[in-house]
């Protein structure tokens, strides 16, 4: 590791994120523009760099303005894969960029992690290393999802983290995204929907009627509102801030909506190309349509992050570009800045606990977590 030069007393001020160059699909190159673009636009980050420096030292250099904002590095010449398994990962993996990333939040180094890299095994790494915070028995992958709202998102989790949610873990995503939305959006109280097939309580499977039952029991002692069961049609809606389901749904969910999002977008640049009539529309309907793309843009909201850990870690889409990748670590660094994972942190609390606000759950349920702005 060798730290730059810092006469200007920068490294003070600025806030430092754990950046893994490698692993994404469009290689280093994507993560160094979109650390480049995120430096453009905030004075105050600062990065601390992983991958092999032979690789990456070029990159840098071709770089403007990005050499002074990377106040450390860390050469290490291994790499996670796509094809990794994240078991593998656990047992081999301490020599990768993605392990060394992690260890530099672990160590108190950077505020917050980010990577492009192999999901399981970021979320495999983090876990290990990082732990979960007490009371939290599964951590979740929380996205922000494009909304009719006012703040004009949703946060919905589980998105991937892990494939499978009891009524437990179903009421402390619920507890945690009521915490992402307060701290990180503003909303003094978070409206929180259960994902199922249908808005009828007596839908959907065993688990889901129980977690509905946890959910609307602890609303009053999580500070947010459960407006009950919401369906797929509620997820860019205005019906809830939060939604909440399983980490298999909520991954298909969202694969969903970035190919919907790209096929609309396909299939107005084909039909605007149809006749020299439809191209004239075309040119009148540029600036709307650039506000259309600019607000659907999946790249601009690109970053999920991890819940339920000791440290804040954004996972970027593997394909992102500069524009994403630069997303992302703007999203860490509003978490970090914010001090989310602090807060996060000193307001996580077993269910015993929030049972002596008045409120009991089943032993089964045991185990989740209160939070709330300070």
């Amino acid at each position: 590791m060798t730290p730059q030069p810092d006469t200007d007393g920068a490294l003070a001020r600025r806030i430092l994120i754990s950046v893994d160059a490698m692993g994404g699909d469009n290689g280093a190159e994507a993560v160094i523009a979109g650390m480049a673009k995120s430096a453009e636009k905030n004075p105050d980050i600062g990065y601390i760099l992983h991958g092999p420096r032979a690789e990456l030292e070029p990159l840098v250099a071709r770089t403007p303005g990005l050499s002074d904002r990377i106040h450390a590095w860390h050469d290490v010449s291994e790499v996670v894969t796509m094809e990794d398994k994240p078991s593998h990962v656990v047992r081999h993996g301490s020599g990768t960029s993605m392990w060394s990333a992690i260890d530099s939040v672990r160590d108190g180094e950077a505020k917050a992690a980010v990577s492009c890299g192999n999901t399981g095994a970021l979320m495999a790494i983090s876990t290990i290393r990082l732990r979960r915070l007490p009371g939290v028995n599964r951590p979740a992958i929380a996205i922000l999802w494009p909304s009719r709202n006012p703040q004009g998102f949703n946060v919905m989790l589980d998105v991937g983290a892990d494939v499978r949610a009891d009524a437990r873990d179903l009421l402390q995503f619920a507890l945690m995204g009521a915490s992402y939305a307060r701290n990180g959006m503003n909303l003094a109280r978070p409206r929180i929907g259960l994902l199922n097939v249908g808005t009828e309580e007596h839908k959907g499977r065993p688990e889901l009627k129980e977690a509905h039952t946890l959910i609307a029991r602890y609303a009053e002692t999580g500070r947010f509102d459960f407006v009950g069961f919401v369906e797929g049609s509620d997820l860019p809606g205005a019906t809830a801030d939060v939604i909440v389901t399983d980490g298999f749904t909520g991954n298909v969910a969202i694969k969903t909506g970035e190919g919907t999002a790209t096929l609309i977008s396909d299939l107005l640049r084909e039909g605007f190309q149809y006749s020299f009539l439809s191209r004239i529309a075309a040119l009148l309907a540029l600036p709307s349509l650039n506000r259309l793309k600019k607000r659907i843009d999946p790249r601009r909201v690109n970053g999920g992050v991890f819940l339920g850990l000791n440290g804040t870690v954004v996972k970027s889409h593997g394909r992102a570009d500069a524009t994403g990748v630069s997303a992302a670590i703007k999203l860490a660094f509003q978490l970090a800045q914010s001090g989310f994972s602090e807060k996060l942190a000193a307001r996580v609390a077993s269910v015993d606990e929030l049972a002596q606000d008045g409120a009991e759950l089943p032993e089964k349920a045991a185990g989740t977590h209160n939070e709330g702005q300070e």
